[in-house]
């Protein structure tokens, strides 16, 4: 097993790095190439811009506890080469510079005025420091890391977007066992390393656990995988410790050699689909999408309790890759995705416990997000075609509340409910609509969070003062524009997050020096709040549960847990 003293502990700050740190961009200890560079941008050549509605709508919520900050965790193998603070910091300063809202900053100014602050890094080794001062490393496991992200004090800031924590726990084996490497001065290029490695014996391999953290309104999940798989793609690549600094010179070249004239952030979710303005459109798409609202037909809920404390935890569990083939076969001969089974799946758990609230007669309401990037019409040119931005909406699934009490009919249900899950999702997805529904969503979204904002930081203060109730009118009633129907709750029973098959995303041939082997994602949650993640990595089917333990009325959670995965045993196999 390595040393687990020999990693480096992060700096208090940028500032305080050690010189030998800092003196890795140039192994051979002559002058860093960085420092010849007199071309680029002033100290303190800034960049803003306003947040988005969507972006807003999420913000708002998270200033107190860091409701929604993600996370993605990923368990890998490597040699200890390629887990050096060194390494791992120029590979994450590389991609903080394509992607800059990792390194802005968040300043609220009004509740309808919040700001991406951007200080663009005046030279590669600014770059470095700043991505430096944003890394630690530790040596807790998996499951510590991701228990202590998600209930300890919040990680991120208004002032810290994005993090990065590399941990070798200290159980962690190393495999192939091997006596201990030569040492080699520090000016030796890392190929000649390598070349010498090639005629001995195999490198050992260490575990570790890799944790991204950042807020939501910077990105989604496809944004995150993407950037992990792009991470590994560095780390774990052909490049050498040299070609990697030199690419970290060139990525800083092509973006700050010259003050660019293009905008440098992405633009905000609203602004990458835009529509064109007039006073028709706009109520044509208001009448859409209120008719639209009052089809959401729900009412099942999990029945909560207040508690002073939220916690979340997120079991989970995968199956083997012959199993998810097998898993796989089944839903396609049936016509479906396992992203539309997994709607299925949580339909007949939770008819099969017994409702803990809601009417028996009130169908099960579910909702998943909808990616939005293959909506937007804006593209931006290269350096700045940054894919971390917020493109989620969101549509609702509906399905009746019962099963059939007998065998062979509850299995035809079920698949008849996945392929109405199906049905509903490919309709949400391929509606022409689907543009004039995200701007009227996330008016109304950011319309509530800042009302709710406002409402939570007067109560703070003390200063908060109900509204008047409303004075009856002496105007006679309009006639209603939109039809007349009976009152309906749209609770929704449970959130999904299909994240469909990583294994598209994550292109481990690129990263031989790195093998990855677990995949968990999340974020920081709302007391109360629940849900459920389903995925392929690695060949294997993946479902996780992430809830407030503290936050549903006895063991109901666990009894649908238990039922989610008998019922993945009965009809997928």
């Amino acid at each position: 097993m390595a040393d687990v003293a020999e990693l480096p502990t992060p700096p208090p700050s940028a500032t305080d790095i050690p010189d030998d740190v800092v003196d890795k961009f140039c192994l051979d200890g002559s002058q860093s190439p960085i420092d010849e560079v007199s071309a680029g941008p002033s100290p303190k050549h800034r960049v803003e811009r306003k947040m988005g509605e969507t972006e807003l709508s999420y913000f708002l919520p998270s200033r107190q506890t860091g409701v929604n900050d993600m996370y993605l965790h990923l368990g890998f193998k490597a040699p200890a080469r390629v887990a050096q603070r060194a390494r791992v910091c120029t590979a994450w300063a590389i991609l903080r510079q394509r992607h800059p809202l990792l390194s802005a900053r968040a300043e609220m100014r009004d509740y309808d005025d919040v700001r991406f602050i951007y200080d663009a890094p005046s030279s590669a080794e600014h770059a470095y420091r700043d991505a430096d001062a944003n890394l630690e490393y530790r040596t807790q496991s998996k499951d510590e890391l991701i228990d202590t992200y998600l209930n300890g004090p919040r990680t991120l800031s208004n002032s810290r977007l994005s993090y990065l924590i590399l941990s070798e726990p200290p159980s962690s084996p190393t495999l192939m066992p091997t006596p201990p490497r030569t040492p080699s001065p520090t000016h030796v290029p890392l190929e000649a390393e390598s070349a010498s490695e090639d005629e001995g014996e195999a490198e050992a391999q260490h575990d570790y656990e890799l944790l991204i953290c950042a807020m939501h309104f910077l990105g989604d999940g496809m944004a995150l995988h993407q950037f992990a798989n792009d991470f590994f793609g560095l780390l774990g690549g052909a490049k050498s410790d040299d070609e990697l600094r030199d690419l970290l010179q060139e990525e800083w070249l092509a973006r700050w050699q010259t003050l660019p004239q293009e905008s440098v952030l992405p633009a905000a979710l609203e602004d990458n689909m835009p529509l064109r303005v007039s006073k028709f459109r706009r109520a044509a798409a208001h009448v859409d999408f209120q008719l639209s609202q009052q089809r959401l037909i729900g009412g099942q809920v999990f029945p909560r309790r207040k508690h002073p404390e939220g916690h979340t935890i997120v079991p989970t569990v995968s199956f083997p890759e012959e199993r998810t083939r097998a898993i796989l076969q089944k839903c396609k001969a049936h016509g479906v995705s396992i992203s539309a089974a997994l709607f299925a799946v949580c339909n007949a758990a939770w008819a099969r416990i017994g409702r803990g609230g809601g009417s028996a007669a009130a169908p099960t309401l579910m909702y998943s997000a909808l990616n939005l990037r293959p909506y937007f019409s804006v593209r931006r040119p290269a350096p700045w075609d940054s894919y971390w931005y917020l493109a989620i909406g969101y549509f609702n699934v509906v399905l009746p509340s019962f099963v059939p009490a007998d065998k062979a009919a509850a299995e035809r249900a079920f698949w008849l409910r996945a392929r109405q899950a199906k049905e509903q999702s490919t309709r949400a997805a391929k509606s022409p609509l689907v543009a004039s529904r995200t701007h009227e969503m996330a008016r109304e979204r950011g319309e509530r969070s800042r009302a709710w904002a406002k409402e939570d930081d007067e109560r703070e203060l003390g200063t908060y003062v109900p509204p008047p109730l409303p004075v009856p009118s002496s105007q006679p009633a309009r006639e209603p524009v939109f039809p007349a129907r009976a009152k309906s709750s749209s609770a929704a029973l449970i959130g999904l997050s299909l994240l469909g098959n990583l294994d598209g995303i994550y292109k481990h041939a690129a990263f031989p020096n790195a093998e990855l082997h677990t995949l968990t994602t999340g974020s920081r949650q709302r007391q109360g709040a629940m849900l459920l993640f389903g995925y392929t990595f690695k060949g294997r089917l993946w479902i996780s549960l992430g809830y407030d333990c503290n936050g549903f009325e006895g063991d109901v959670v666990d009894r649908f847990w238990k039922e989610a995965l008998d019922c993945v045993d009965e009809f997928l196999g």
